[in-house]
């Protein structure tokens, strides 16, 4: 992984659901990201919820989530 890159790391399946229901949203309206992607953990398959950690210029973490398809 290069320095720049943020760190993707695939939710738990229980953390999945209280991500879901902590933003009452369902899989579908998540954000897409290839299942291929090399960004990606290597046990990632279709489905599965991916959280993304980019640092801000303050040094401040700030997670993204994004479904994989």
């Amino acid at each position: 992984m290069h320095i720049l890159q943020p760190k993707h790391s695939k939710l738990k399946r229980d953390d999945a659901e209280k991500l879901l229901i902590k933003f009452n949203i369902s899989l579908s309206q998540l954000p897409k990201i290839n299942s291929t992607d090399s960004l990606l953990p290597k046990d990632t398959s279709i489905g599965d919820i991916i959280k993304i950690e980019r640092k801000d210029e303050d040094g401040k973490i700030n997670e993204y989530y994004r479904v994989a398809v």
